[in-house]
């Protein structure tokens, strides 16, 4: 069993960034920057918004988190994304879910300028990732694909089975596995909670993709030997035995899984740090406007 370890490789790819962003900013005479939106008061979204922003800082961008209250009116967070999208010294915007039910989160999707969209979810952005053109992709599975390149993890002719359709992991995993590339040139299953024999599909993996959300769903008798294990999930429970009061489990249990994987991301330390990575470089992108002119 060899680890894919997240915080290697995410701090390795964090230090060519900073290298990066500090000759784009002697070169714009600004650092590149990223503003986060934050609505209401869900405690991961705001340990997860201050992880970025603390990224941010790390590699050398500047970073501007607005934090609404949770009775924002829709109107009014889309009026301050328009007025985002045409302040031209802001390189990347994004908008942390989930939202409030009664904000539109597809609408706030759309509104967003599909080039400063570097969490990758607008249909542009969507759409040019499916035909393999420039484009900001998703986050967490841009992540993965810089983990599978770090390690040279060769996935051509494998069968990957991503568990979960979500649009912000599953969905876009599948596209980016299949198409003609490096990482890719999979046979790829999506499967769901409609699946029928789900185990089985599994069972037949070189490589499984577990976003589905539920702890330890993936267990020791679903994986083949060799086959190659990425957890993107992070649930969590209260625990008294940590010092921030909970503890997080991927999708996969990992104890049993392991000794039966030639790969595998832990949880915590694999696909969530990568996922920080993923945005970092979209964001990096937006300032040099290397997919689109602005």
């Amino acid at each position: 069993m060899n680890l894919l370890d997240g915080k290697h490789v995410s701090a390795k790819i964090k230090e060519d960034i900073k290298q990066e962003a500090a000759e784009l900013t002697t070169k714009l005479g600004r650092k590149p920057h990223l503003v986060a939106i934050l609505v209401g008061h869900d405690g991961g979204s705001e340990t997860y918004v201050a992880s970025k922003m603390r990224n941010c800082e790390q590699v050398g961008f500047e970073s501007t988190n607005l934090h609404y209250e949770a009775d924002i009116t829709e109107e009014a967070l889309l009026s301050k994304i328009t007025e985002i999208n045409q302040d031209p010294s802001v390189d990347g915007l994004i908008v942390q879910l989930p939202l409030p039910k009664h904000i539109d989160p597809e609408k706030v999707t759309e509104a967003i300028d599909y080039r400063k969209d570097v969490d990758g979810f607008h249909p542009i952005n969507l759409g040019r990732m499916q035909r393999n053109l420039p484009c900001f992709i998703p986050a967490t599975p841009y992540g993965i694909l810089l983990m599978l390149e770090h390690y040279q993890i060769d996935t051509s002719g494998k069968k990957a089975v991503i568990i979960g359709r979500s649009n912000i992991v599953g969905s876009p995993m599948s596209i980016l596995l299949a198409r003609n590339a490096n990482p890719g040139n999979c046979t790829v299953t999506l499967t769901h909670s409609r699946t029928t024999n789900l185990a089985q599909e599994v069972q037949d993996a070189d490589i499984i993709v577990a976003a589905i959300g539920k702890k330890n769903f993936v267990t020791a008798d679903m994986v083949k030997e060799g086959a190659i294990v990425i957890d993107v999930g992070i649930n969590r429970e209260v625990s008294d035995l940590t010092k921030s009061g909970y503890k997080l489990f991927g999708d996969v249990d990992f104890e049993a899984v392991a000794p039966k994987s030639s790969w595998i991301t832990p949880v915590p330390g694999g696909v969530g740090l990568m996922t920080i990575v993923g945005l970092l470089k979209n964001t990096l992108e937006a300032a040099k406007g290397t997919f689109y002119t602005k």
